[in-house]
């Protein structure tokens, strides 16, 4: 990574990666690249309208107010809480070497968790008391090994491993805002995560937490660790969601074995009869740590905007892609190296193209790098 900028100018990058983080078609993935191409957030914002309008659908895309990422930057000034963008020094390696790792991170606590070395330990809401059991100890044998451990904040799983590595440090990913409090009985309990640990969030102060929210959040969790660690979940948990994030991500997953009886345990049983790593105790996590494990792919240099464009020499053949999509893109996802191979143009033409289709929100990104139609809309608009 390159260096993060001078203090001074640290509030007018912030506002630039929140205008322009949470302009609409602009996700995680979006950003980056956007970034890669004109070289810093700043220079994006002066940019996006070009692009948009070479689209063809600029009514899709509205670029957030400068004036409302004042506003949430205070927000979180009167908070107490820190920022942390993605080109930060403090940002965490790990997610920040994961494809659609967060513009930025908003928190409260010690950021210098974020560099430690992390088990994510997640769960069933309404766990049986033997498995809040063995999560807590779990957790607490983990930590005396110097493992970090992160959780979800929810009731049940999350709450015990939490609970279990307060002392040696936890790191909270939750859903919503930071004054949002979600589930309202973990009020105290996130209180003295901020203070021992870490709680963090990509969403703005305010964000009551829904859905939508969660399977996001639990890209966060996963990719902030080595591994997943699974104690209870039924087959429709959204603890396997998260398992399922940390694969795509290239980390290990870890299930705890339950009684074929219990419903609760059936999803992690599934896991392991797929591969994962049976736990039995933290020395089954632990000899994968230190034995068994790959290293984690480094970040890519944010402000490199060499890996992804150069804009002086490409102009015809990103015009030329646009006019090869139209007819390759549906609403059936396809993988953008496919679309490269049928378009016969370089890969930065068609990252171009497909980027400016996306602000006009005529495509969308979908995970494993695929890309789709927008349901509604057609490349027939672009140019």
């Amino acid at each position: 990574m390159l260096n993060a900028p001078q203090p001074e100018n640290d509030a007018q990058e912030i506002l630039d990666y929140l205008q322009l983080s949470r302009s609409s078609s602009i996700g995680p993935v979006t950003f980056r690249q956007l970034i890669a191409r004109f070289g810093s957030p700043g220079a994006a914002l002066r940019a996006v309208p070009e692009l948009v309008r070479k689209s063809g659908n600029a009514s899709r895309f509205t670029l957030r107010p400068r004036d409302e990422a004042k506003r949430e930057l205070e927000a979180i000034k009167r908070l107490g809480a820190w920022v942390l963008p993605l080109h930060s020094a403090d940002y965490p390696q790990a997610l920040a070497a994961t494809e659609d790792a967060p513009p930025l991170l908003i928190g409260f606590g010690d950021k210098a968790l974020l560099s430690r070395r992390t088990i994510a330990v997640v769960g069933a809401r309404n766990a049986s008391a033997n498995g809040r059991r063995f999560a807590y100890k779990l957790s607490c044998d983990l930590g005396a090994a110097g493992l970090v451990v992160a959780s979800g904040l929810a009731r049940g799983i999350d709450t015990a491993a939490h609970e279990g590595a307060l002392d040696s440090g936890t790191v909270a990913v939750v859903a919503g805002g930071l004054d949002i409090v979600y589930p309202p009985e973990n009020a105290k309990l996130l209180e003295t995560i901020a203070a021992k640990g870490a709680v963090l969030t990509e969403m703005p102060p305010g964000t009551r937490p829904q859905a939508r929210h969660f399977p996001r959040r639990n890209r966060i969790v996963s990719g902030l660790s080595l591994g997943v660690l699974v104690v209870e979940a039924a087959r429709n948990s959204g603890s396997l969601i998260t398992a399922r994030l940390a694969l795509e991500q290239g980390r290990e997953v870890f299930a705890v074995p339950g009684s074929p009886l219990d419903p609760r345990s059936q999803g992690g049983n599934d896991l392991i009869r797929q591969g994962a790593i049976l736990v039995e105790s933290a020395e089954d996590i632990l000899r994968a740590v230190e034995g068994g494990f790959q290293p984690l792919p480094s970040p890519p240099q944010v402000f490199d905007k060499s890996v992804f464009y150069k804009q002086e020499n490409e102009e015809t053949e990103i015009a030329e892609a646009h006019g090869s999509l139209v007819s390759l893109l549906s609403h059936t996802p396809v993988a953008v190296d496919e679309l490269i191979r049928q378009c016969q143009l370089s890969p930065a033409a068609v990252s171009a193209a497909i980027l400016e289709l996306e602000l006009s929100g005529t495509v969308e990104r979908l995970p494993g790098n695929m890309v789709a139609l927008i349901s509604g809309s057609s490349t027939r608009h672009a140019n």
